[in-house]
C-alpha cells in the first residue's frame, strides 16, 4: 500500500482513500460516543452551525472542544462522555482540528476517522478494501502533532499485515504535546482520564466511515469482520 501523511492545509484535493487522524481527541470521543449508542455523528463546520442543526433538531446532542458554552450539551472529552447515554441519538460535534480535516476531503470516495482505539479495525477495513493507496490526514499541530502521526504510521504498517510493535508508536503519543497539556490541565474541557483513554489500543471492534449526504458529513460505525471472516459490513 502506498501511504502518504499530510496536514489539513495540504489538502489539495480529494484523495481517492482518505484516513483523518485525530488522537486527542476528537475521534477517540466519536468511538466512545457510538460505543455508548449514538447513531451517528454529523460533523459540523462550524460553531454556528452546530447550533442551528441544535435548534432544528432539539433532541440531537452538540458537543464542542474546550469549556462548556450555552448551546452545547457535552464537551470533546472521552472521559466526560463513556458514561454518557446516548442510545439511538444524533451527535454533533465540532472540533478545532478532527472535525476540520474531515471536512476537508468530504469528496473522497472513502473517509476514515480514525484514533488508536480503532486502529485496527481501521486497517482491516482498508485491507478489506484492497485500497492501493492512502492518504492519512494528521490533523493536529498543521500536520506536525505527533500523537496524530503515530497513529497514522501505526495504522499504515499494520494494513500491510506486519507484525508490528504498537508500544512504540503509543509512546510517541504519550510523550506528545497534547499529552501533556492535557496531563497538566492546560486544555479546557479535560477530564484526568482522557490521555489514557485515547492510548486505549483497539478499545473498539468498529471502523468509522463518514460520507457526504444532505449537505452534512455523518460519521458512522461500521463493522469489520476478522480476517477470513468475510466482507465488512
Amino acid at each position: 500500500m502506498d501511504a502518504r501523511f499530510i496536514g489539513i492545509a495540504e489538502v489539495a484535493e480529494a484523495p481517492s482513500v482518505a484516513v483523518v487522524v485525530d488522537v486527542m481527541r476528537a475521534f477517540t470521543v466519536a468511538a466512545w460516543a457510538f460505543a455508548r449508542g449514538a447513531e451517528k455523528i454529523v460533523l459540523a463546520e462550524s460553531l454556528d452551525e452546530a447550533l442551528a442543526l441544535k435548534a432544528c433538531h432539539p433532541d440531537w446532542v452538540t458537543l464542542k472542544d474546550g469549556a462548556t458554552a450555552p448551546g452545547f450539551d457535552m464537551v470533546n472529552s472521552p472521559g466526560l462522555l463513556r458514561s454518557a447515554d446516548l442510545v439511538g441519538r444524533t451527535v454533533v460535534q465540532k472540533t478545532t482540528a478532527g472535525t476540520v480535516g474531515a471536512l476537508a476531503v468530504k469528496e473522497a470516495s472513502l473517509v476514515l476517522c480514525a484514533g488508536f482505539v480503532v486502529a485496527e479495525a481501521t486497517a482491516r477495513l482498508l485491507r478489506a478494501r484492497g485500497c492501493a493507496g492512502v492518504t492519512f490526514v494528521v490533523t493536529g499541530e498543521e500536520g506536525r502533532a505527533e500523537e496524530d502521526l503515530a497513529c497514522a504510521q501505526y495504522i499504515a504498517r499494520r494494513v500491510t499485515g506486519a507484525a508490528t510493535e504498537a508500544a512504540d508508536y503509543l509512546g510517541r503519543a504519550g510523550e506528545s504535546r497534547a499529552a501533556a497539556e492535557l496531563a497538566t490541565g492546560a486544555r479546557q474541557g479535560a477530564h484526568p482520564d482522557d490521555v489514557a483513554l485515547c492510548l486505549e489500543l483497539d478499545r473498539f471492534p468498529f471502523a468509522m466511515v463518514a460520507t457526504w449526504q444532505d449537505s452534512l458529513m455523518a460519521l458512522r460505525p461500521c463493522a469489520v469482520p476478522q480476517q477470513g471472516a468475510g466482507r465488512p459490513v
